[in-house]
This record gives structure tokens, sequence and C-alpha cells, in this order.
């Protein structure tokens, strides 16, 4: 469902941003929102760093992925 209301957003035209705690306790979670192409996310400070670095490695991967496309 989430990756389906980021996709149809974006054929909108709008930006899409979630909160909550998910990210924050499963970095994955933050992982899998990058890949739908979330616009932006919050996470809770004692994890910004974690996220972060998580956040960077799903981007990095994913811009290698469509190089090869």
């Amino acid at each position: 469902m989430i990756e389906s209301v980021i996709r149809e957003a974006h054929k909108a035209g709008a930006k899409v941003g979630l909160c909550g705690e998910a990210p924050s306790n499963h970095p994955e979670f933050a992982e899998f929102r990058v890949a739908c192409g979330i616009d932006s996310m919050s996470v809770s400070p004692d994890s910004f760093i974690t996220v972060k670095q998580r956040v960077a490695q799903a981007e990095a991967r994913m811009g290698h992925e469509r190089a090869r496309a």
C-alpha cells in the first residue's frame, strides 16, 4: 500500500513524506521507503545516524541499478 500511495502521489506531482517510528526502529523499513521513492521521512534523534547511513546505502544501490538499466 505504501508503495502504491507514493507512486500515485508522484504521478499527481505531489511529494511524499511519512512520519512514524518504523524507520527508527527498523532501518530496513527506511530502505524500503527509499526503494519506493519516498521524498522525506522522519526518524527519532537517537536513530538518525544509523537510518541516514542505511538510506545513503540504499540510494547508492539504486543509483547503480538505474545506471545499469
